[in-house]
């Protein structure tokens, strides 16, 4: 099986919107193999926007994702499960993105867009070692 990582976000969370987002992710056939609850400090927000630094949304991101809980979680499928989570996702920016989608259905504005997944096979490596250690 395949693993990727997926946060709901801040926004998310404060508008109940967890267990929608593993619903989706479940009825698409995804199981989740660990998720936990947290607000993240600004070192663990650095690490995993570490790609981004130096770039003018950079603070506004790690601003963002410290603002309150997310839900970290990590899910399985089958090969290229990144790609499949991010088909679901949509377009980063919810305007753009189609009914159906997670940010076409439930987001509103670019700056909080429910979800975030990993990007890459290998980013997913990456992140799941920053949240999930254990299992990297």
């Amino acid at each position: 099986m395949n693993r990727t990582l997926i946060i709901v976000k801040p926004d998310g969370v404060a508008r109940g919107l967890v267990g929608e987002v593993l619903h989706r992710m479940e009825r698409r056939g995804l199981r989740l193999v660990e998720a936990e609850l947290r607000t993240l400090d600004a070192a663990t927000a650095a690490r995993h926007y570490a790609e981004h630094e130096g770039r003018p949304y950079y603070d506004g991101l790690v601003s963002f994702i410290t603002s309150g809980p997310v839900l970290v979680a990590v899910v399985e499928g089958p090969e290229d499960t990144w790609r499949m989570v991010r088909t679901m996702m949509g377009p980063t920016n919810p305007v753009d993105a189609p009914p159906g989608t997670i940010r076409g259905d439930l987001a509103t504005v670019m700056a909080q867009n429910v979800i975030h997944g990993s990007d890459s096979a290998e980013s997913a490596v990456r992140e799941i070692g920053i949240f999930f250690p254990h299992l990297a």
